[in-house]
């Protein structure tokens, strides 16, 4: 039981002491759990009740929600993106190292702001699942999709709780950039195939996402070298590691959709090629009308 009093106390102490106090009482900063629970539950969702709710369902069609939905994010990140920008990341904050300013100053409680904004575009970001779920598009509801966008309220919420500002919002100034770009993506993809015919780009998506996490990497990681402005060490070891995470992820990701996919279609073009060129061959030596009409199934069946 001492145990148990003795942890108890150390939470609250550094709940309540070691965090934050401008943050202390905003929605849901008051302790991680709710968060914890909140992502918890959107796993179950996408994983186990949503398929089950749609087993007998028809997909739903939500091109226009799709749009609509895309492009208020990208609004959203624009803005998010504008704000830590404005905030200090093109208007004087240190790449090699920036302190949290935990005063009340108005631009550092406008970072905090942003830095709370940018926690809730996490939630904001679980709909990119549930309409997957929606249209019965299973295959994008991979282990790599529901960690990633599971994983990140509950880690942004620390940064939220401790370190609203200063080195570690440089993910997230990187981080809605790339969301700009990538719901800008989406957005057109959703307007159908006239569009979709011109977005050969979206293999770079994924790239881009890796030279973001290896920026994030860097950046964080210089810290263990050299902390001059006496930034929480314990976030630079915490965003890094997160970073390096999701940089593996998404490298094996990109290796298996597109690596991978285009060898194994051009293994198959190959071999219908050389099927194919075999029996036109065999067809014009033979002289076979019949034989001829079995090659032309033959090649659909293979096609």
């Amino acid at each position: 039981m001492e145990f148990l009093t003795q942890v108890q106390e150390g939470w609250h102490k550094l709940m309540d002491e070691y965090s934050d106090p401008r943050t202390r009482d905003w929605p849901l900063m008051s302790s991680p759990f709710p968060t914890i629970a909140i992502s918890l539950t959107y796993a179950f969702i996408v994983k186990v009740l949503g398929p089950k709710l749609m087993e007998n369902r028809k997909p739903f069609e939500l091109r226009k929600v799709l749009i609509l939905y895309n492009f208020i994010q990208v609004i959203f990140s624009a803005w998010l993106f504008y704000e830590a920008s404005i905030g200090g990341w093109l208007n004087g904050y240190s790449l090699r190292c920036e302190p949290v300013d935990y005063s009340n100053n108005p631009m550092a409680a406008r970072v905090a702001a942003g830095c709370w904004w940018y926690y809730f575009s996490k939630f904001t970001e679980f709909f990119d699942t549930f309409f997957f779920v929606m249209r019965k598009r299973y295959d994008q509801v991979s282990t790599l999709h529901v960690i990633h966008h599971g994983i990140m309220p509950v880690s942004v919420w620390w940064g939220v709780k401790f370190t609203p500002g200063g080195h570690s919002t440089f993910f997230g100034f990187l981080n809605t950039f790339v969301h700009i770009i990538m719901y800008s993506y989406y957005m057109l993809a959703a307007m159908g195939p006239k569009v979709q015919k011109f977005l050969w780009w979206k293999k770079y998506l994924t790239v881009l996402q890796m030279v973001q996490f290896v920026l994030v990497m860097l950046h964080a990681f210089q810290l263990l070298f050299k902390n001059d402005c006496n930034y929480p060490i314990g976030f630079a070891y915490f965003i890094g590691a997160h970073a390096v995470m999701f940089y593996f992820l998404f490298s094996d990701f990109y290796k298996q959709a597109y690596i991978k996919k285009a060898k194994k279609q051009k293994f198959s073009a190959n071999n219908i090629l050389e099927i194919n060129g075999n029996s036109e061959v065999l067809t014009s030596k033979m002289g076979n009308g019949n034989l001829e009409s079995t090659t032309v199934r033959h090649r659909k069946v293979e096609y």
